[in-house]
């Protein structure tokens, strides 16, 4: 049995298309995960969560079960070493995605724990981001088989 392609989502991230519309665009964390479906014919498990703990179990959960993860870890992405620690776990591709281009915004954004850990970091692209994530990681397995 092939295993899935974890995509995981931060906090707020529930909120899309309604959260700041100007900065993370019209589409709603529903949509994203539609289009990610219909994009691919590998099996996907699409989490979010507001708390940081659950979002380091579903990261736990695909060292084992997921052939490749991408990480939408929102405000965490600046302050988790948690997530950090967790991702450092895994062998296997790893694709950080933001929907805005964080270099763009607060300093504070500019810092990334989770890059450290990432194959690659997909950013600035709206719900393309998405969708180019799932492309780099499809991408990767191909190459490592």
């Amino acid at each position: 049995m092939t295993k899935a392609i974890y995509i995981l989502n931060g906090p707020n991230l529930n909120r899309l298309g309604t959260r700041e519309p100007e900065i993370y665009g019209s589409k709603t964390l529903a949509d994203i995960e539609a289009d990610c479906r219909s994009a691919t014919k590998h099996d996907l498990v699409f989490k979010q969560s507001n708390i940081e703990g659950e979002i380091v179990e579903h990261i736990q959960e695909a060292a084992d079960k997921a052939a490749a993860l991408l990480i939408n870890p929102a405000a965490y992405t600046h302050t988790s070493i948690a997530i950090y620690d967790a991702l450092k776990l895994l062998d296997i591709p790893i694709v950080e995605i933001h929907l805005s281009q964080p270099a763009k915004r607060e300093s504070f954004r500019r810092r990334s724990y989770v890059s450290e850990a990432a194959t690659g970091t997909i950013s600035g692209f709206g719900a393309n981001s998405y969708q180019l994530g799932l492309q780099a990681v499809i991408n990767l397995l191909k190459m490592k088989n």
